[in-house]
Formats: C-alpha cells, sequence, structure tokens
C-alpha cells in the first residue's frame, strides 16, 4: 500500500507572498526527493495561477486541482466550507489548508500546517485588515482541526503558544532553509550588471515599515564609516521613495543606495556574492529568509539580537542588543566598523558564516516533516 502526502502548493501556482511561494517549491521538491518507500507525494492546487508551475517539482505522483481558484479557496478555507480538497495525509507551507472536522483514527486523516511570521499578531497595522483577518480565523481553525502546527524557531513556537495556548502540544519546530543547491552562479558578473548592481556593498533587506527597523539599518551603516554602496533588496513595489526617504534621513548619500524588490533565487545569490556583509536589524518574530541566505553562502552577518536571530544566527556572527533605535544603529554600526575594519576580521566573520549555514537543509526539513506525518 502506498501511502501519500498531499502538499498544499497554492502559492506555486499562484503566488501572493515570494518567501512562501519560494520555501513552499523548495520543501516540496525536498519532499519529492526524500520520499521513504512506499510514500509519494501529490500536489493541491487551486484552479488557474501559472500554467506549468507545477512542472518545477518533478516526481509528483498527481496534482489535485481544486474547482475554486486562490482567492476564492482562501475564503471557503476560512469559512470552513467544503472546498474538493478531501481528506488524507495533507501538509500545507502555510495556513492555506482545509482545516475541518476529520479522524485521524478510523479514516487516517491528518492536516498540518505551517506558520512562518507572526506579523498578523504582533505588527497587524501593517497589513491589510483582510489578511490579517484570515490568518487570525486560519488560526483559530487550527486551533481547533490542525493535528500539528509547524513553525521555524523555537522562539516562535513559545509564542504562538502565548497567543494560542490550546496548540501546546501539537507545536512542532521545523526550520526552513535556502533553496536546495543555493549558490553564487556562475554568471553572477553579468547577473548584478543586468540588476545595476555595484560590486562590494553593505546588503540589506526588507521595505519602510515598522517592524522591519529598516531606519536602524541604515543608520547603521552610515555611523560604522564603511565607505560603500548600499544595496537593499526584497522592496515591495511601490515602496522605494520610502526608502530613499529613510536612507536620506540615515545619512546613506542618495548615489551610494541600490534599491531593488523581489529577486529570483539565483539573482539573489548573484546580489550576495558581491556582498561584503549582511545587515539585519529586524527584530521581528519572523523567520529570517534573508540571514539564511547569507550564512549559506558565507556572507558576514551582523544582526539584531532577538529570541529568533539568536537562534537562527547563534555564533554566526555578531549579534546585537538594544534597547532602542538609536542604541541599535550605534551597536550595528560598531559592529559593522569593526567586521570590515580588516580582511582577518572579514574573513573570519565569513568563516563563522559559512559554518553556522550549514545547519539549514530543506532535505532535513523534509525528513523531519516525514517523521512527523509518520508520528501522527
Amino acid at each position: 500500500m502506498v501511502a501519500t502526502l498531499r502538499v498544499v502548493l497554492d502559492q506555486v501556482v499562484a503566488p501572493t507572498e515570494p518567501q512562501i511561494a519560494e520555501a513552499s517549491l523548495e520543501l516540496a521538491r525536498a519532499l519529492v526527493i526524500g520520499a521513504p518507500s512506499g510514500c509519494e507525494v501529490e500536489a493541491i492546487a487551486p484552479a488557474g495561477g501559472v500554467d506549468g508551475a507545477l512542472d518545477a517539482v518533478p516526481g509528483l505522483a498527481g496534482v489535485r486541482r481544486t474547482a475554486l481558484q486562490r482567492r476564492e479557496l482562501a475564503a471557503a478555507l476560512q469559512l470552513g466550507v467544503g472546498t474538493g480538497i478531501g481528506g488524507g495525509m495533507i501538509h500545507s507551507p502555510s495556513l492555506f489548508a482545509p482545516l475541518v472536522r476529520h479522524d485521524r483514527v478510523h479514516d487516517h486523516d491528518q492536516t498540518v500546517v505551517t506558520v512562518w511570521d507572526l506579523r498578523p499578531w504582533e505588527a497587524p497595522s501593517e497589513l491589510p485588515r483582510a489578511v490579517v483577518a484570515w490568518h487570525k480565523a486560519m488560526l483559530k481553525r487550527a486551533v481547533k482541526h490542525a493535528d500539528a502546527v509547524v513553525v521555524p524557531t523555537h522562539s516562535q513556537a513559545a509564542r504562538l503558544v502565548e497567543i494560542a495556548p490550546a496548540l501546546r502540544d501539537r507545536v512542532r519546530v521545523i526550520a526552513g532553509s535556502s533553496p536546495l543547491g543555493f549558490a553564487v552562479p556562475v554568471d553572477e558578473v553579468g547577473r548584478r550588471r543586468s540588476l545595476d548592481v555595484p560590486e562590494g556593498f553593505v546588503l540589506l533587506a526588507g521595505g519602510p515599515l515598522g517592524s522591519e527597523d529598516l531606519d536602524a539599518g541604515l543608520a547603521a551603516v552610515a555611523a560604522s564609516g564603511v565607505d560603500l554602496p548600499v544595496v537593499v533588496i526584497d522592496v515591495d513595489e511601490g515602496h522605494e521613495p520610502a526608502v530613499a526617504d529613510l536612507a536620506s534621513a540615515a545619512g546613506v548619500p542618495e548615489r551610494a543606495l541600490h534599491v531593488r524588490g523581489v529577486l529570483s533565487a539565483e539573482d539573489r545569490a548573484a546580489v550576495f556574492g558581491a556582498a561584503v556583509a549582511f545587515v539585519a536589524p529586524s527584530r521581528r518574530a519572523a523567520f529570517p529568509w534573508r540571514i539564511v541566505d547569507a550564512l549559506t553562502l558565507g556572507v558576514p552577518v551582523i544582526a539584531a539580537s532577538s529570541a529568533v536571530h539568536d537562534e537562527v544566527v547563534f555564533d554566526g556572527g555578531p549579534l546585537i542588543p538594544a534597547a532602542d533605535t538609536a542604541e541599535l544603529s550605534e551597536g550595528l554600526g560598531a559592529a559593522l566598523a569593526s567586521g570590515l575594519g580588516s580582511t582577518a576580521a572579514a574573513e573570519r566573520l565569513a568563516v563563522l558564516s559559512g559554518d553556522r549555514g550549514r545547519s539549514f537543509s530543506w532535505r532535513e526539513a523534509a525528513d523531519k516533516v516525514w517523521a512527523l506525518h509518520a508520528e501522527l
């Protein structure tokens, strides 16, 4: 008898959150590669979306499309009405799943969902009200019906239990990773030229929202005295002027600033390939995807101390505690100046970063997902 793990890949065919879309794709690939003997992986996807998107996950046993497109399906899931998805072993890389009453003991139905970011609960004003309402409603449904809820760090697990105490015994920790085979591409120089990105710069990621603390990161670069260009990636379309305003207020010269949006994995790796350091000022309870990218490629990481960063970075680079934005900027700036103050110092941080980067793997994450469903 074949055991089928059905993975929800809504973000792969109809992406609305780039980081979750990439995580969904990479986890699905790793689940197929690491499927135990007698097991297979099937995709669940909404109607419509990008044609051929699931071709990026070779080896799927099948694809079950719903009658509803993603937007309508999201509303149906929120209300708990029929979606046609059915039962079986269901794993979702987000909260997007049929969280309804099911019988795990007799019918062997399981539903596992994932929470990567606690912004809807910790900084709801930064998101559209409908988005916040959907996430909160889906978490309530998870409390009632999920067999397990996956989070990427132990600190987020503890915080999630504070938000939803009834989940205590069902929370599991499985970290994310950079894409399988994530490496600086051989055509890195050409890619950076196409992106109009310089060679040798300090890299940051994020936008102007308060929980990103980008203002503190930019002020840190300015205060460090490091005379290098500054590149900011993952800036949502339309937010470029706000980022430029933050940079100007922080003292970063206009000529030194390069703002880019969400990049493909290959372009992103090419950008990291020319970064002399990655500065991570955000202290939000979210999995720090770009920190993991930096660690994977051995780029020196200078990060704000937070429950999540302390766990993810660990001994992979300096972690700066701070009580407020001004103290954070000063601490990050001093660490950046020290880390880039000599070739030996920069090389030491690169080694620490690369060593820590080997702790993250989608193959390992997939093994833990298979083990979780076997446990259930």
